[in-house]
Formats: structure tokens, sequence, C-alpha cells
């Protein structure tokens, strides 16, 4: 329930709060050109380019899932066998959904792809069933801990490669809040005045708070299940992935 709402002001008053947030909204972005300008200068690390992936052609190389371009993002999407899409990642289910139109990434020699972190039949059900559309392999052990290296499986990451002709390269990481770059429900929420209504963000008292982090990222969830199923339910889809 909404106990509070900002204070009333005339269009001068408010205009001349905006152009004060407007100098820190400016050097918050310019910042963010410098980090990108310093992550486009890493160094990278070479990957065995005919690392296997499944895909729905059978096995594929990592090489292959540039599809012939240049570079390659992919999201690595946790995955629980043997559950129910219910019982899948909030998490990479709410960043997954945010990709939707890719000819944006095309146009600048860019493939992004999911490897889903389980077998290809029972995940590529889910592919079907959120009707996504990127391209979606399936990356398990021994292939998984040699694309993680030294990082943990079972986690959301997104990575991203470059190819020079048949090698390829790993350019940069980032995990948690760094795939916040996919998504843009977020970023709009938080042009909004009550925000994403967590309990962590810094809001004024009586600010809605309702959707808790807790109980296994229920801030993603509505009645039990990813917030994203329920159109998809609606629109007569199973959610069985047992094939």
């Amino acid at each position: 329930m909404i106990t509070n709402l900002p204070p009333i002001a005339d269009r001068a008053a408010y205009q001349a709060e905006v152009d004060r947030l407007r100098i820190r909204e400016k050097a918050h972005t310019h910042e963010g050109d410098a980090i990108a300008a310093a992550r486009r200068r890493l160094p990278m690390v070479e990957v065995d380019p005919g690392i296997t992936l499944t895909g729905p052609a059978g096995p594929v190389t990592l090489l292959d899932a540039f599809e012939g371009r240049c570079q390659l993002i992919a999201y690595y999407f946790m995955w629980h066998p043997g559950h129910p899409a219910s019982g899948q990642c909030e998490g990479c289910t709410f960043y997954t959904t945010q990709v939707g139109e890719l000819s944006y990434l095309q146009s600048r020699d860019a493939t992004f792809a999911v490897f889903a972190q389980g077998p290809y039949e029972e995940s590529a059900r889910y592919h079907e069933f959120m009707g996504w559309q990127m391209p979606w392999y399936s990356v398990q052990a021994p292939a998984v801990d040699q694309l993680l290296a030294d990082r943990q499986a079972g986690m959301m990451y997104l990575i991203c490669y470059v190819r020079d002709r048949d090698r390829v390269y790993e350019t940069y990481w980032t995990t948690i809040r760094g795939v916040e770059a996919m998504d843009n429900s977020y970023a709009l929420l938080d042009l909004t005045v009550f925000g994403r209504q967590e309990p962590w963000e810094d809001s004024p008292e009586g600010w809605p708070r309702g959707w808790w982090a807790e109980g296994g990222g229920s801030n993603l969830r509505s009645n039990g299940r990813p917030i994203a199923h329920w159109s998809r339910l609606e629109a007569g889809r199973s959610d069985d992935l047992s094939g």
C-alpha cells in the first residue's frame, strides 16, 4: 500500500531539482563510457574453439556458436535438472526474457546465444515453453568446466568472446548484477518514483517495498513461479519439461 509520495512543487522548483540531478546523471554516464573504454582494452585469454556444445542438430563447437560472426555474447543459464518450468531459475528467466530483438547486435557482427547448464532436450523444451528465439545450446561437464575455468559452474554468467579466424578468445565476463546489462525492466523501474520496490533500495519511508528477495528470489516470482510464466500458461503451454 502506498503511504507516502514525494513533496509537491511548482514546475520551476521541480525543474531545478531535475537539473541538479542531471549533472550527476551525466557524470554517471561519462564514467560508464570510461569503464567501457577500459573494458575494450582488457587483455584476452585463448579458449579452445573445439569445446563441444549441444544444439538442435546435435554436437557443435564453440566456434560454430559464433554463426560466422566475429563476436559471441554467451549467457550461461543456471539449470535444475528434472524440475518442471516452475522450478527453473527465476533470475535467468528474467534476464533472458529481456533479450528479444537480436538484429542490432548482429549488425555489429555479434551473436547472442544462451548456454544452458543442463541437458539439451530438457532445457530446449523450456526455451520452447518461453517462446524465446535466440540460439540455445546445452553446455555441461566437462565443457562447462573448460569454459568457466576456475569459476563456479551452476551460476549465471555473461561472457564475451571474439574470434580471429579459427581461434577464439574470451575478452570479458561478469555475473550477479553485472548481467543486468541484458535487462531493460529494472532500468526503466529505476527511473520511476517507486523504483524496483525491493527492500535493499534507499527509498523514503512509506515507499512500497513488497518485492522481497527472500525465499529463493521471490522478487522475480509471483504465486510460486517466475513472473513471465503466467502469460505462457494462459496461452496453453505445458511446463512439463520431461518430454
